[in-house]
């Protein structure tokens, strides 16, 4: 019997006759997947399974959906003259509580923190988790009464692509309230469009995304909503060397006192490279070969085929992102989209330009690949996150490269150096290291885009800081998801 791969994050909501004595939904829905050969079974994933199981349950105790935002809710947080972050926040909390009848409620069942290293099953469980709440249980066979679920509203999302939107939702309120606090009309949303969110991949790279969280986390807490998240950084280390970090250590504190913590850390099987890689995805021809003509005629006629067997041909389309912004296209037809790395990678392009290119094309070929080593960075940063944005959306991404995918990533080593008061980044061929996922952009009075610096460190962008810290794990990630993107089933039909 062939094995599939487990780390599919598209999981169809399963029936599942689970025993009404002991097994919880999610471990019967696991241990079907075991016995179908879909799975290897593994200890650590068992144990979180019955963590999701218990989640499962506790979910029956969350209060009524928060009822709609109104201009009073908006008025009320718009402010006359200063006030403290503290006083707001207390503030917001005690008035969001007492609009939404909460006070007759206790807290709400503890959220999951997940983190761990690349390809053990995080996403896996949390997904099945996931597509299991709200599942009818009638034809079950199960009488017990706890398992007997009320419909929950849910959202699993990217932590990005979640970023992105509380980022574009405090545009829009701005818009109409300038002198207004946006975090507790943007929770009161959220509350109201999810009593259960999942977020993949949760990382913090930016102090603006690390100042909202604080706030927008405990207000969503008081909203009763139930958080899941996995991660590859523990909570100590979120923002970690992050200017202003000490601003940031109550969510941390928040985090732990409200979340079960569950690490993975000593499980160091990544699934994904069981899966083989024949889709006919990732091309290579070496950098010293260049010359031979019939090995880079041979990856071209692929990628033609490929291209050209998705649709015909049309014009350059302008594509519409966040804030007004558009990204370019020059080669592409209805199905796929063409680019070579340098238009893509070497742009300061972020997650939701690329977000906005996989939700208008199922494929995307990009070519001229190199090796990602010290001399590009911000480049690996952003092809990472291309991939990201690529696996989260099952967009097809085919890549023609100068090396074997074992090889695309250079691992590095890298230290910030204090002198005289300013610091120089240091990166040297060596060690494992990552990337940030977020593209913080800022626009000149003369229209153009740039990235913004955040971390107050004098010559280090946020983009290397960022892949100064993260590094190791975002590459090893990447060159996981990159195989199992590979196989001949990945991709939206």
């Amino acid at each position: 019997m062939k094995t599939k791969t487990m780390m599919n994050t598209t999981i169809a909501q399963p029936r599942v006759a689970w025993r009404c004595s002991s097994t919880g939904p999610v471990t019967a829905a696991y241990e079907l997947k075991v016995d179908a050969g879909e799975v290897r079974r593994d200890d650590a994933q068992v144990a979180l399974a019955a963590k999701f199981d218990a989640l499962h349950e506790s979910l029956t105790s969350l209060p009524p959906v928060p009822t709609s935002t109104d201009d009073q809710t908006a008025s009320r947080f718009t402010s006359s003259g200063p006030l403290s972050l503290a006083r707001s926040l207390t503030s917001a909390q005690s008035f969001l509580r007492k609009k939404f009848n909460l006070w007759s409620f206790g807290p709400p069942p503890r959220g999951i923190y997940i983190h761990g290293p690349v390809g053990v099953g995080k996403s896996f469980l949390m997904d099945l988790f996931y597509s299991l709440v709200n599942v009818p249980d009638d034809d079950s066979g199960c009488n017990n009464d706890s398992h007997k679920q009320a419909k929950i509203t849910k959202r699993r999302v990217h932590f990005h692509e979640f970023m992105l939107d509380v980022h574009h939702r405090i545009f829009a309120y701005k818009q109409e309230h300038p002198r207004g606090d946006a975090i507790p009309i943007i929770a009161q949303q959220l509350a109201q469009e999810a009593q259960l969110l999942c977020f993949d991949e949760f990382q913090v790279t930016d102090v603006a995304d690390a100042m909202i969280l604080k706030r927008l986390f405990l207000l969503l807490l008081d909203c009763n909503v139930v958080v899941v998240a996995t991660s590859n950084r523990s909570p100590d280390t979120l923002y970690e060397g992050g200017i202003n970090r000490s601003l940031f250590l109550p969510f941390i504190d928040m985090l732990k006192d409200t979340f079960d913590i569950i690490s993975m850390e000593d499980s160091q099987k990544d699934y994904r490279l069981e899966s083989r890689a024949d889709g006919q995805s990732y091309f290579w021809s070496n950098k010293d070969m260049q010359g031979d003509n019939n090995i880079n005629n041979n990856i071209q006629a692929q990628l033609e085929e490929i291209f050209g067997g998705t649709a015909s041909t049309t014009e350059a389309e302008s594509i519409p992102v966040h804030f007004g912004r558009t990204v370019q296209v020059a080669r592409l037809n209805n199905q796929c989209a063409w680019f070579d790395f340098s238009e893509l990678c070497y742009q300061p392009l972020g997650a939701a330009d690329y977000i906005s290119l996989c939700r208008r094309f199922p494929v995307i070929i990009m070519e001229r690949v190199p090796q990602l080593d010290a001399n590009h960075l911000n480049e690996a940063r952003r092809f990472v996150t291309l991939i990201d944005a690529c696996y989260e959306s099952r967009t097809r991404l085919v890549l023609a490269a100068q090396v074997p995918l074992d090889e695309l990533f250079v691992d590095f080593e890298a230290q910030v150096e204090s002198s005289d008061g300013d610091e120089e980044l240091i990166v040297n061929d060596k060690g494992g290291n990552s990337s940030s996922f977020a593209t913080t952009m800022i626009r000149t009075k003369e229209g153009k885009y740039y990235e913004w610096s955040a971390t107050g460190r004098i010559g280090v962008s946020l983009a290397q800081f960022s892949s100064a810290n993260d590094l190791a794990f975002s590459f090893r990630r990447a060159a996981s998801r990159l195989v199992e993107m590979g196989g001949k089933e990945w991709g939206r039909q």
